[in-house]
């Protein structure tokens, strides 16, 4: 049966080379009708933080990634000093005290050549030449991250080891091992790095945050997951959107790319964008409320749901992250609206008093205030006038957000209300004396 394992340590938050490394584990034990074990690394117990692990489960239940077994290495020193013991006793390690008179115990490593059929690379060759004598315990009587790995794949039974290429040069030292304690060898299969987007490692600038931190960002799971997708794997041709499901029927290690894949912010925002734009609104919207509710917008238990899901449908399609909502949708809530300087500079600089007074005057005498006579009132007006719409919607749209874009301006007045777009029409219009 397929066993496959993710592995990681809580001293740190999960980030990008993480949850991809996790999603492809994922991906193929389902793929194989197999399982997937989450192995917690906790033996450092002084950097391990509760905190840390609590994030990593967070992020890969929020990511849909779900274990079938959970185990942790904290609770396996009994095990890994019996198979430290063994090796002693088969004279394939032996015992190295300090001048303090601490022990730990070391590897034997005999000169052979080590060959191993990598899923993704092919054929990878070793020499133990260039391999020291190994630390399996050390002199505080922790086990040392490879014979931990070693003893926790082989008595948890996983079959596939699927991770990062920097984890290559410590492949021959543990196929040593499990040779040595009597283990059957897994397959490996080494993913390729993810590089920044100008060729370097990832970086906090070009991506290496943690995915708690694009949850926050208003980033969704599903758009997420997709783009991790693609970084060294593809449905075939150019399919850029796919259904997790989808993938599962696709997905096989052997087609992942051996080159190191390239992590492109942008592209993320795009593909996000594409989930944002066919996600329900009112969905949406309950992940956009939180983010209100923290900026003071509007009161818990006290707003109104239905013109948010409303407002959501205006923004909808241009999001590429939820946050950029509470941005850009801001003058819907504020009473005190801040103009942008510039925008002011170019199109409230000239006296608009008389055009924006009949305007104002139109709008609070319609009977129906809807969107159909509200852009009626409009284009009466400026046909009276005898202006080009372009004159007004400028200035009318910068005097009411505060903003030179945005939703269509009719609808833009229409969920402002009457009353408030009355009111910042009427801040520009000169008093006579």
């Amino acid at each position: 049966m397929v066993r496959v394992r993710f592995a990681p340590s809580p001293t740190g938050n999960l980030h990008i080379g993480g949850a991809r490394t996790a999603l492809f584990n994922w991906l193929f034990a389902k793929a194989n009708q197999g399982k997937f074990i989450l192995r917690i690394e906790d033996t450092d117990q002084l950097r391990s933080k509760k905190e840390y692990l609590d994030e990593i489960l967070l992020s890969l239940e929020w990511l849909g990634i779900k274990w079938d077994e959970i185990n942790h290495q904290s609770e396996k020193f009994k095990l890994y000093k019996e198979l430290a013991d063994k090796l002693l006793k088969n004279g394939k390690a032996y015992i190295e005290r300090s001048d303090q008179g601490d022990e730990a115990v070391i590897f034997k490593v005999e000169p052979r050549k080590i060959k191993i059929n990598d899923l993704i690379r092919g054929e990878i060759e070793f020499d133990s030449d260039s391999i020291k004598d190994q630390v399996l315990i050390k002199s505080d009587g922790t086990a040392t991250y490879n014979f931990a790995c070693v003893a926790d794949d082989a008595t948890t039974d996983i079959s596939h080891v699927i991770r990062g290429d920097d984890h290559i040069s410590n492949t021959p030292k543990q196929v040593l091992l499990y040779e040595a304690l009597g283990f059957s060898i897994p397959k490996f299969a080494h993913l390729p790095l993810i590089l920044g987007k100008g060729g370097g490692r990832l970086s906090k600038r070009t991506g290496a945050t943690a995915i708690s931190e694009y949850r926050n960002m208003g980033y969704l799971a599903s758009g997420l997951i997709n783009y991790l997708l693609l970084l060294s794997w593809s449905p075939g041709g150019d399919q850029e959107i796919i259904d997790i499901k989808e993938a599962i029927k696709l997905f096989d290690i052997k087609n992942v790319n051996k080159a190191a894949a390239t992590f492109d912010l942008d592209k993320l925002k795009w593909m996000n964008n594409q989930y944002i734009k066919k996600q329900d609104a009112g969905e949406l919207a309950e992940k956009i409320i939180p983010l209100l509710l923290e900026k003071k917008y509007i009161e818990k238990d006290n707003f109104d749901k239905v013109r948010i899901v409303s407002l959501v449908k205006l923004f909808q399609a241009r999001l590429s992250v939820l946050n950029d909502f509470a941005d850009w949708a801001d003058f819907f809530f504020q009473q005190d609206l801040k103009i942008d300087p510039a925008a002011q500079v170019k199109f409230l600089s000239q006296d608009l008093s008389r055009e924006f007074g009949f305007f104002a005057e139109r709008l609070d005498s319609l009977e129906e205030f809807d969107i159909i006579s509200i852009e009626k009132s409009f284009r009466d007006l400026v046909k009276e006038l005898n202006i080009q719409a372009k004159v007004l919607i400028h200035p009318i749209r910068v005097a009411l957000t505060g903003k030179t874009i945005g939703p269509g301006l009719f609808e833009v007045i229409y969920y402002l209300g009457r009353e408030l777009t009355k009111k910042r029409l009427l801040q520009w219009v000169k008093k006579e004396d």
